[in-house]
C-alpha cells in the first residue's frame, strides 16, 4: 500500500503559495507533470488540511488510477507509482509542518512547555508515532508523556481516541488525586507513581501545568 506522506501534517499555505499552488476557491491546487511518464498530477490542499490527488493522462483526457491499485504491477505502473509518491513527498517537506496532535489543549501545551522549559516532544516510537514524552536535560528523566488511546481503555466515556498526558506525582498521593472523572492512574506507566490527565478541556490548563511543574521537579529528585 502507497504511504501517506501527509499523516501527521499540517499545510503551511505560505508555502503551498510559494511552491507554486494556486488558490481556487477554498481549495489551493497544483498541477504539476510528471516528466517520465507524462502525466500530470493535480493536488487540491484544503483550509481543513485534507489532501486529494489526481493522476490524469493528457493525450486522452482520462484519470489513471491503477497506481492506487495494490495489486496491479508491472515496470510501467512501478515507475508512475514511484514518481507519484517521490512528488508527493517533495510537497509535504516543503510546504506541510509535523502536526501529530489534534486537540487544541494539548497544542497550547506543547507551547508552553516550549516556553518554559525549552523542550520539545520527542517521538520514540515507530509504531506509535502519535505519542510522545518529555524529558528533562540534566538527567534525561521522563517529566511527561502525551499519549492517544482510546477513550475507553482509560476509563473516559464516548467513543474514539483521546490525547492524554501522563506525569509522576508523589506516590503518597496517588490514591488522593486519582477520581477517574479527570484524574486517571497513569496509562502505560508505573501506577503507583504516574497519574494521567485528558487533554480535552475537561482539566484547566493551570492544573495542568501544576501537574507538570511537579513532575519535572520529582523527576530530578527534588520537590
Amino acid at each position: 500500500m502507497l504511504s501517506d506522506p501527509f499523516k501527521f501534517k499540517a499545510p503551511d499555505f505560505g508555502k503551498l503559495r510559494l511552491y507554486g499552488f494556486s488558490e481556487e476557491g477554498e481549495e489551493f491546487v497544483l498541477r504539476t507533470p510528471l516528466a517520465e511518464v507524462q502525466f500530470v498530477l493535480t493536488v487540491r490542499v484544503k483550509r481543513d488540511g485534507t489532501v486529494k490527488t489526481e493522476l490524469t493522462d493528457p493525450l486522452i483526457g482520462e484519470p489513471y488510477t491503477l497506481h492506487l491499485v495494490e495489486d496491479a504491477a508491472g515496470e510501467f505502473v512501478g515507475q508512475v507509482r514511484g514518481e507519484y509518491e517521490a512528488a508527493l513527498q517533495r510537497i509535504s517537506e516543503c510546504c506541510f509542518d509535523r502536526e501529530v496532535f489534534k486537540s487544541a489543549v494539548t497544542k497550547e501545551l506543547i507551547a508552553r512547555v516550549r516556553e518554559k522549559y525549552g523542550d520539545e516532544p520527542e517521538y520514540l516510537w515507530e509504531k506509535f508515532p502519535d505519542n510522545a514524552i518529555w524529558r528533562r536535560k540534566d538527567n534525561q528523566k521522563w517529566y511527561g508523556a502525551v499519549l492517544t488511546v482510546a477513550r475507553e481503555k482509560v476509563g473516559l466515556s464516548g467513543e474514539g481516541n483521546a490525547e492524554i498526558l501522563d506525569v509522576r506525582a508523589d506516590p503518597a498521593e496517588i490514591d488522593l488525586l486519582v477520581d477517574n472523572v479527570k484524574i486517571f492512574r497513569g496509562w502505560h506507566m508505573n501506577k503507583k507513581h504516574w497519574i494521567a490527565l485528558p487533554l480535552d478541556g475537561s482539566v484547566c490548563m493551570e492544573e495542568i501545568e501544576n501537574f507538570l511543574e511537579e513532575s519535572w521537579h520529582i523527576a530530578g529528585g527534588k520537590r
